[in-house]
């Protein structure tokens, strides 16, 4: 059996989180997407998809600005947990000044930074790198994956046997 793959969307708005959610619709086919809105009903998910599902976070979309723990704290205590570290983490946030930021890069390894409002278009394509990244370094049958992601990239990584941390 496949081991799911998870997103978590962490957005403390009804409204943005439906549209991300709604703009990252094409990937469900392959990886199940979670909701939050608060950091700490986030690491209740992270929890529970971890140890009773057994599955893996591939990537996490957080808003900076949530009620009590913000985002970036959020993406820095996963970095810190061995089963989160390798979570593909994006900070979508029009709030978020440039202490936060670097913190976000330099402690919770953060690979992307989008800013609200935000294209669809932009979302997808960094949601679908992410992915693959993700998928590549991590998941020993990438195949099944080709269809919603870049399965050029993929198969290019089947052809030369490299994961990404290998180059």
């Amino acid at each position: 059996m496949k081991t799911k793959i998870y997103i978590l969307v962490v957005e403390d708005e009804p409204e943005v989180l439906d549209s991300i959610v709604r703009d990252i619709t094409e990937f469900e086919e392959q990886f199940v997407v979670e909701m939050a809105d608060t950091a700490e009903e986030a690491e209740e998910l992270i929890d529970s998809i971890i140890t009773e599902e057994k599955g893996l976070i591939g990537l996490i979309l957080c808003d900076h600005v949530l009620p009590g723990k913000n985002g970036v704290e959020l993406l820095v205590e996963m970095q810190n947990r061995e089963e989160t570290r390798p979570t593909r983490k994006v900070l979508i946030t029009g709030q978020a000044g440039l202490e936060e930021t670097v913190k976000a890069v330099n402690e919770a390894d953060l690979k992307h930074y989008i800013a609200k409002p935000w294209e669809k278009n932009e979302l997808v394509s960094i949601t679908k790198k992410l992915l693959t990244d993700f998928v590549i370094e991590r998941v020993d049958d990438p195949l099944p994956y080709m269809k919603v992601l870049d399965s050029e990239r993929i198969a290019e990584s089947l052809r030369t046997g490299r994961k990404l941390t290998d180059r």
